[in-house]
């Protein structure tokens, strides 16, 4: 099946190149690098920066922030109505564990919301796009599928997205305030969004730091799936009417705590 809209055929080109350049490197032995803030830096994550910027320059004169050159100036980033925004490589400490969780991401942002995204999963074969107004679609085995986040039903276990290795306290406490029986269902990079947009889970309640190039283009499939993703206050984590999450409103690229729900 084809997407109905030609650009979002567009972005899934660009981030499967992007996809296989990581995949040549991932294949192989690769050099492990440092940034300033001591978190691991490949040269799959460059490689495949320079792929998807060289993509998006051909199809679009919009300006790119993309995790690799993000050292663009607020005054110059708050003029911007619509633009890129691009993680090369979710997931690096994923890639560099070979563990397959990590992902390709390019969003389009509109006046701060995401209104197109595309999150592709070389080694697992998947791509989630998702497209504001139009719906959201899992392509995996070479078929093409509508996605709908699904509410949880009463009695149902609740299906939440937690860490691998710990829960904090405010997670306990989200946990506790759900009622009933809750599973946390583990996964890497920005995967943890689209189980939420695939119905796999109900909630992924996000307690740590992120930058909005983390979480952009997942963000626009989770709300075209008919998720929301809405600010988190770990005193009320499920409070009724939390305003959305949005992008390029502010100096910092970080993201507050979030709550992506179905």
């Amino acid at each position: 099946m084809a997407l109905p809209d030609p650009l979002a055929e567009q972005i899934v080109r660009i981030s499967k190149d992007a996809g296989a350049k990581i995949m040549e490197i991932y294949e192989r032995d690769f050099a492990i690098y440092e940034k300033e803030d001591t978190s691991p830096l490949t040269e799959a994550d460059l490689a495949a920066h320079n792929v998807i910027v060289k993509g998006l320059e051909a199809i679009s004169e919009l300006p790119i922030l993309s995790e690799e050159s993000a050292d663009i100036a607020w005054e110059e980033r708050k003029t911007w109505d619509k633009y890129w925004l691009v993680d090369p490589l979710d997931g690096t400490k994923e890639f560099i564990k070979k563990n397959g969780e990590f992902t390709v991401n390019i969003a389009l942002i509109d006046n701060g919301k995401p209104v197109m995204g595309v999150v592709f999963a070389p080694v697992l074969e998947r791509t989630y796009i998702g497209i504001d107004g139009a719906g959201a679609w899992l392509e995996s085995d070479g078929e093409m599928k509508p996605m709908t986040a699904k509410k949880h039903s009463a009695g149902e276990t609740w299906k939440v997205v937690g860490s691998r290795s710990h829960q904090s306290p405010e997670i306990k406490n989200l946990l506790e305030q759900l009622g009933g029986e809750a599973e946390l269902v583990a996964m890497g990079s920005s995967l943890k969004l689209c189980l939420v947009a695939s119905g796999d889970a109900h909630l992924y309640p996000r307690l740590g730091p992120t930058s909005e190039w983390d979480t952009g283009a997942a963000h626009a499939v989770a709300t075209a799936a008919g998720a929301k993703v809405t600010v988190l206050d770990p005193a009320d984590p499920l409070a009724e009417n939390a305003p959305d999450l949005t992008y390029n409103q502010k100096e910092s690229v970080l993201n507050p705590f979030f709550l992506v729900s179905a």
